[in-house]
């Protein structure tokens, strides 16, 4: 199965799971805008991991440095999310940076995760083996 299957069905899992949690506890533990989160992690998710997947293809040798530049545009983008929400509205900021981060770590560790299933044969030195 590749990548952007895996993701959408990752994304129908947590957003279940999102949607359960708001549906049970209300605006308590999960923000108002945890859909528009949701949807800009799926999103930021897809465009890193193809940023590494063509680092892969047009150079083997150098994957780490598209993999950390497709991290350091992640955290860049959601840096710049954080502080646009934190100044422009000024309710549940805590609650929208707790839930921006869960989402944050879970999709990340859901690429890195696929990155190192799909490409860590591609990347082995023919003299490793």
């Amino acid at each position: 199965m590749n990548f952007f299957k895996k993701l959408v069905l990752f994304s129908v899992v947590v957003g279940l799971l999102v949607g359960a949690l708001q549906f049970y506890t209300g605006s308590q533990l999960v923000h108002t805008h945890i859909w528009y989160l949701f949807g800009f992690m799926v999103i930021v998710t897809a465009l890193a991991y193809y940023v590494s997947r063509l680092g892969v293809s047009y150079d083997n040798d150098n994957f780490q440095l598209y993999y950390f530049g497709s991290m350091g545009f992640r955290m860049i983008l959601s840096i710049a999310v954080i502080f646009i929400y934190v100044f422009l509205h000024s309710e549940n900021e805590l609650q929208f940076v707790l839930n921006f981060f869960v989402l944050y770590f879970l999709f990340t560790g859901f690429e890195i995760y696929s990155l190192l299933a799909n490409f860590a044969p591609q990347l082995k030195k023919p003299n490793e083996q």
